[in-house]
């Protein structure tokens, strides 16, 4: 097997033409966050909210935490991929970006299918809106404060049904995590995360390095669960 390419812009193009399913509204969704402090930072890539999309597919999810709304634009590729009935509830501890992220779920045809939760994420994971409970949910997408990270894994964990998916974004956070005494909070969350899960044997793990690094945490469907 080949090595790692470097992903130059030119290839980074060029895989989008041949591969991302875009359409009006995701482009002016990106565009709208772009044009905010911190929107492209902060922002999940196209691919990476293809993939949560397809995961969304994959696991025949009907229900979905999404935990950091932001301009909803990883809560509006999901909530396309779930099927009639399905439903994504998804929270941020602001509502800044709430109109923004409504105006274009509204666009999409997929508002009746988002429940948005306005607070601190940890409180709505300890204290989860109706239809939520233990083992119930399917898949659950981490892109919030990483200083809360190894938190918000311990309190999903137990809502995630067996063979459920755990996904969290920014998890090579900018190459910091190759620092092994890092200052800053959000750093050392992160490398605490990683660490975490990869000795966890109620989750299995894969870190994907594309973009600012995704992992996957399967739920165990046997043993300790929770």
């Amino acid at each position: 097997m080949a090595g790692y390419l470097e992903v130059t812009p030119e290839l980074l193009d060029y895989a989008r033409g041949v591969s991302l399913d875009d359409d009006e509204v995701l482009r002016d969704l990106r565009r709208v966050t772009a044009g905010m402090l911190g929107g492209t930072t902060m922002q999940v890539v196209p691919e990476g909210a293809q993939l949560l999309a397809m995961l969304v597919r994959l696991t025949g999810a009907r229900l979905v935490l999404d935990i950091g709304t932001f301009t909803g634009y990883s809560a509006l590729c999901m909530a396309r991929a779930l099927p009639p009935g399905g439903r994504l509830v998804t929270c941020d501890i602001s509502d800044r970006w709430s109109a923004v992220a409504a105006e274009h779920w509204a666009r999409a045809g997929v508002a009746g299918k988002i429940d948005f939760r306005l607070g601190d994420a940890a409180a709505t994971l300890a204290g989860p809106p109706d239809g939520i409970g233990a083992g119930s949910v399917d898949l659950v997408f981490v892109d919030a404060d990483k200083a809360g990270y190894p938190r918000y894994f311990e309190a999903a964990l137990p809502l995630v049904r067996p063979g459920g998916l755990l996904v969290f974004d920014n998890t090579l956070f900018f190459g910091r995590v190759l620092d092994p005494d890092p200052a800053d909070a959000d750093t050392r969350a992160v490398r605490e995360l990683n660490a975490l899960l990869h000795r966890d044997e109620r989750v299995e793990v894969c870190l994907l390095p594309m973009a600012d690094g995704i992992t996957l945490a399967r739920k165990a469907e046997h043993g300790s669960t929770a």
